[in-house]
């Protein structure tokens, strides 16, 4: 039996010490704890991170600050959040059983690993990811929930997370401690896409731990929403998930923020789809051509080559119904 060592961290400076040593943090333990039942994960050493900040709490400009510890089922019940960021709480809903949001924490979702088969197998399945220089398995493999765009030839794996694809789409910022200070971060620049290095999946420096999660003041006038499209309807990793904040301004789109999530290895932010859907109209047209401009040139494997079509019609179905919803009433869970 490997020894193991469990320390708790009773601060935010204590915690960036233990990561510098080489000590994994464990929050809620939803992924690291089932990763090592499965020997994809063996760490010496385990610092429990989950007693730091939990605070909600709204920032001097309106936004919104949320402390890393924070456990997903207390978010999604926050009356701010709710109110200012109805897609957030529909999306940890959506995300999990009501079991694990109680004990998932904000920063380890965000440090979630893929849920990739080939990942996980690790007594029979060859993966970059978890083996550098190994090879991909899942290249020419059961591919169905892999990435469409965003992959490599070292790894086409998907991010699992259902709360990164919105707090993608309403632009969080990740705030950092680590030794040499704090720092903040976008949280589209947070995760990588593998390139030639899968097993490197965040920005993260050494030593360096997640603090908190900020949201920029909402735009008040727009309606938000969040739809998973799954498998089957009981607790399912996404096939093609979709967050979306729109406003609708004299029949045109006057602001929208788009994020897909199973489609790529981070939670992937439509800034051509955006870009292109921004003061036209609401209509499927429009649609497919900035899904043309957002996938146009993906390369999917052949199983999950339907993903991109899914998406189109997702994205349409959320426009028309967003357009057609009251500000602020999040809605398409």
């Amino acid at each position: 039996m490997k020894p193991l060592v469990y320390h708790r961290a009773a601060s935010l400076e204590l915690a960036v010490q233990g990561a510098l040593a080489g000590q994994r943090l464990l929050g809620g333990g939803t992924n690291l704890v089932d990763l090592m039942r499965k020997g994809v994960e063996g760490p010496s050493a385990l610092l429990d991170v989950s007693g730091l900040s939990q605070d909600i709490a709204a920032t001097a400009d309106g936004g919104l600050r949320i402390g890393a510890a924070a456990r997903n089922s207390r978010v999604a019940a926050d009356p701010m959040v709710r109110e200012r960021y109805p897609m957030l709480a529909r999306a940890i809903l959506a995300g999990a059983s009501a079991q694990v949001r109680n004990m998932a924490t904000v920063g380890g979702n965000l440090m979630q690993r893929t849920r990739c088969l080939y990942f996980q197998d690790a007594a029979a399945s060859r993966c970059n990811k978890r083996t550098p220089g190994s090879g991909c398995d899942a290249h020419g493999g059961f591919n169905r929930y892999h990435a469409v765009i965003g992959g490599s030839d070292d790894c086409i794996a998907t991010h699992p997370s259902d709360m990164c694809v919105t707090l993608a789409a309403l632009d969080a910022i990740v705030h950092l401690a680590g030794p040499d200070g704090a720092r903040t971060l976008p949280l589209a620049d947070f995760h990588l896409l593998p390139g030639a290095r899968p097993d490197l999946e965040t920005a993260l420096a050494p030593g360096e731990v997640i603090a908190a999660i900020e949201l920029p003041p909402p735009n008040l006038a727009a309606s938000s929403g969040y739809r998973k499209v799954r498998d089957r309807a009981s607790y399912a990793f996404a096939v093609v998930s979709v967050a979306l904040d729109l406003e609708v301004r004299d029949g045109r789109i006057a602001y929208i923020r788009i994020a897909f999530g199973g489609m790529a290895p981070k939670p992937w932010r439509a800034l051509r789809a955006e870009a292109l859907l921004a003061g036209g109209p609401v209509d499927a047209a429009q649609v497919a051509r900035a899904m043309d401009a957002e996938f146009g040139a993906a390369t999917p494997p052949a199983g999950a080559a339907f993903k991109i079509e899914l998406a189109r019609r997702t994205l349409g179905f959320m426009l028309d119904t967003l357009a057609k919803t009251p500000a602020s009433n999040g809605s398409a869970a």
